[in-house]
């Protein structure tokens, strides 16, 4: 029983059900696509939603200040060191299912179970938070071309009752029950769920597009930004030192959410060895670049006392914000928060794609029902994982908050980084002669090392209420398992027969 736990699925098996399979994924991507689908991932919902509350802080975390580009820099670190060892990985595996299958061919199924389960919360519970996000933005674009959604099917129904209770007693009720939900959180998700099912080019098209449009609106930000920015405004640079700096790290770690969702993609891409570790570590190192860039813009126009007074709903929307502390006009607003629609959307698109081919990898182990792994016979995409992906985040979404879903989310991703560290480390010992066309430098333990360790460091700025919740989640997960993983393996029933 124990030795089935930890057996690990030969890369010959992996390599084979790609090969073999009667409907296999279509490899269209080159390096350009992983890039903008990298970008895509990472360049959104952190950039555009939480640099107000880590720059800010709330009750239970002090706020970084101007000291948010340190922050940024710091997750910079973090995610550069995980980000060799998933390029090293990927190229060494070009299978979907990321970290999920990295760890079954090192680690073990049960190590493979609990990663797969992890990956759920990094990204379908992460798009909930991007699809509430969205909403935000989307309601504000909407009101200021003079339409109105009704508040009772704009934001969640907790949220609603805590904060907002007129909206509750203005709402519709049925049987006695109001009916607030988030309507336009359902709707996007929707649409991105039938632009997958449709085909990985055309996806793909559609992410480069809207890659452009809000790269190019961070660029207009940045560029009408620096005009108005105050130099004064940067001092103190960390007023709550370097605990700010690592709090604020802990928090716009979900803006670097994202880069590793390239590795998903390891099936539809043409040349696996080389253009993965591009996609990789060329998208988080544009990423970067931005994330800098915003930071130093938005904290030069808005001074820490007045970040600190910003309500919730003000810090969820910080780059608008700014600009209307510095008297821009409606249009410039107007603009940026179009771009933040857009750029959301392009995350919620990569996310929705990563999940689904994750969800496929773990039915093809067994782990999971086979319908998940079920291919289009025309569009060459996994169509029911895709659509239950949407299901779910569509469901969730239109009824959670943003902030439990952000720190629950990135607890959970730091979690799946350590273990790809180790996996590094466990292949070079065990199949030290397979060909890696990308090896992480300094030999197999310094960088795998720094970055789960790393990793744990950024876990312990979190909210010990995320700690509980990532527990209570992984209990759930290894309860599923026994119930039906375990009696489904696929590498249990060769093994036996």
């Amino acid at each position: 029983m124990l030795r089935a736990l930890f057996a690990t699925k030969p890369f010959s098996a992996l390599i084979a059900e790609t090969e073999n399979s009667p409907r296999s994924l279509r490899r269209v991507l080159g390096p350009g696509h992983l890039i903008a689908l990298g970008i895509g991932a990472t360049v959104g919902a952190g950039i555009f939603a939480t640099i107000g509350t880590a720059a800010a802080g709330d009750a239970q975390r002090p706020g970084a200040g101007p000291a948010l580009i340190l922050s940024f820099v710091l997750t910079a670190v973090v995610c550069g060191l995980t980000a060799l060892c998933y390029a090293e990985l990927a190229s060494l595996v070009p299978v979907a299912g990321s970290a999920y299958t990295y760890a079954y061919a090192t680690l073990g199924e049960l190590a493979a179970w609990i990663i797969g389960w992890d990956l759920i919360l990094e990204y379908a519970i992460g798009n909930v938070a991007v699809a509430i996000s969205w909403a935000n933005y989307c309601n504000t674009l909407l009101s200021g071309m003079g339409l109105n959604v009704p508040r009772w099917l704009a934001i969640d129904y907790r949220t609603a009752a805590q904060r907002m209770p007129d909206i509750v007693a203005g709402a519709p009720h049925m049987l006695g029950v109001p009916i607030v939900f988030n309507l336009l959180a359902i709707v996007i998700v929707a649409v991105l769920t039938a632009l997958l099912v449709w085909g990985i080019r055309e996806s793909a098209r559609v992410n480069v597009a809207m890659v452009a449009v809000k790269l190019a609106v961070l660029a207009l930000f940045v560029l009408v930004g620096t005009r108005f920015m105050r130099p004064e405004n940067w001092r103190p640079f960390a007023p709550n030192g370097f605990a700010g700096v690592a709090a604020g790290a802990a928090i716009v770690f979900f803006a670097y959410i994202g880069f590793d969702a390239v590795s998903t993609c390891a099936e539809e891409t043409r040349r696996p060895g080389r253009d993965l570790p591009i996609g990789i570590l060329g998208s988080l190192a544009a990423s970067t670049i931005i994330y800098v860039a915003v930071a130093a813009v938005f904290t030069g126009l808005v001074p820490f006392p007045a970040l600190r007074n910003l309500n919730a709903a003000e810090q969820a929307e910080p780059l608008t914000v700014a600009l209307r502390y510095v008297g821009r006009s409606d249009a410039l607003i107007g603009v940026v928060a179009l771009g933040s629609v857009v750029a959301h959307t392009a995350v919620l698109l990569v996310f929705q794609l990563g999940q689904a081919r994750i969800f496929m990898a773990m039915a093809r182990d067994g782990l999971l029902p086979p319908f998940f792994a079920r291919i289009h016979p025309r569009f060459h995409t996994p169509h029911v994982a895709t659509i239950a992906t949407g299901i779910l985040v569509g469901s969730a979404a239109a009824v959670t908050n943003l902030d439990e879903m952000v720190d629950l989310t990135n607890v959970g991703t730091l979690f799946a980084f350590v273990l790809v560290c180790i996996g590094v480390c466990v292949l070079r010992f065990k199949v030290p002669d397979r060909p890696r066309p990308f090896r992480v430098p300094l030999g197999p333990f310094a960088i795998p090392a720094l970055g789960a360790a790393a990793c744990l460091g950024l876990i312990v700025y979190l909210p010990p209420t995320s700690w509980l919740r990532f527990v209570a989640w992984l209990v759930v997960g290894l309860a599923l398992y026994a119930l039906y993983g375990a009696r489904h393996s696929r590498l249990r029933q060769r093994a036996q027969a």
